[in-house]
């Protein structure tokens, strides 16, 4: 058998359950963690601050905010994308700026380029005549045509108007610069930090729970806090209740808002209450099906009811 026991040190062989013993204990190698019920955000938590939600706010699509806290949050984004505008216009404006300046390096060049042209059919002109009033012989003559063909052309970097398009690392004018990143135009719009979709300020709905029983939630309370032995007989219900049902409002139970009123009521009231006569059982306002809200859960802790329970941090890993 290549495999031995978890407190066999005899062995020769390294096997899983060591190395994962291993990784765990020196840094290494992915940590993964199961998330139970206590780190799960609450149904009636904000989604910003993770704390219960001293005036509840709703956005279109169910998510629940404290309003100082969003209000705070649409603000800051107003301002990032003022401050990512002008950025923005400022790379436009230095965009044009070097446009025309390329296109008055490009000219400059093409004048000196010319220019320089000018010069060389002058000079060659001028040197060709005073040899032919010399009469050179045919080695000489051979020599001039060598000299008059390696004045066009060279080997040197800097003729032909090339020393203009090498940069110098000495001269921090001339020092090649490296290109900033491209921003795009951003958009004037704040989006929902949990949807992705655009929000405003007059599309949150204001909310209200429906408290439960004052005195027994201050007894259970009581309870909770200075009883650990007693407190595991009696089961704690949470602070809010259904306004219609009066049933007990926590992460399990589904919830939705009713805009014309802004009461939390369960989903089953509305299937078997509500939705009969589409009326709000509060103030008797008609309902419309865009009227009833569903409030998005926070999670239970339980497989079924949640995709992503499972915590990953990855680290280097350790090889054997």
């Amino acid at each position: 058998m290549t495999r031995h026991a978890r407190n066999n040190t005899a062995g020769a062989v390294y096997s899983y359950h060591e190395r994962q013993r291993d990784a765990g204990t020196s840094g290494y190698g992915t940590q993964r963690l199961r998330l139970s019920k206590d780190a799960i955000k609450d149904f009636d938590a904000c989604n910003l601050t993770l704390q219960p939600a001293r005036h509840p706010v709703l956005t279109p699509e169910g998510f629940l905010y404290d309003k100082e806290s969003i209000i705070e949050y649409i603000i800051h984004q107003k301002r990032e994308n003022a401050r990512k505008l002008k950025e923005y216009e400022k790379q436009k404006k230095r965009e044009e700026s070097d446009a025309i300046e390329a296109v008055n390096i490009e000219h400059s060049i093409k004048t000196l380029n010319f220019l320089k042209t000018e010069t060389t059919i002058v000079n060659a002109g001028n040197r060709r005549h005073v040899l032919q009033s010399s009469a050179p012989s045919s080695s000489s003559t051979a020599s001039v045509g060598e000299v008059t063909s390696s004045v066009g052309s060279g080997i040197s970097n800097m003729t032909s108007g090339r020393d203009k398009g090498l940069p110098s690392f000495w001269v921090p004018s001339m020092t090649p610069q490296s290109s900033k990143t491209k921003l795009k135009k951003p958009e004037n719009i704040v989006l929902c930090p949990m949807s992705g979709r655009p929000l405003k300020a007059n599309q949150l709905i204001d909310i209200h729970f429906t408290p439960t029983n004052d005195s027994k939630v201050f007894a259970e309370l009581f309870l909770y806090l200075f009883n650990d032995c007693i407190k595991s007989a009696f089961d704690l219900k949470g602070k809010y209740k259904c306004a219609v049902t009066h049933d007990v409002l926590h992460n399990s139970v589904l919830c939705a808002v009713l805009k014309t009123s802004g009461t939390v009521v369960t989903m089953e009231c509305v299937e078997k209450l509500i939705r009969k006569d589409m009326l709000d059982p509060i103030n008797g306002q008609k309902l419309k099906e865009e009227d009833i809200v569903p409030l998005q859960m926070g999670g239970t802790g339980y497989a079924a009811a949640n995709d992503q329970l499972l915590a990953a941090v990855k680290r280097p890993v350790m090889m054997a």
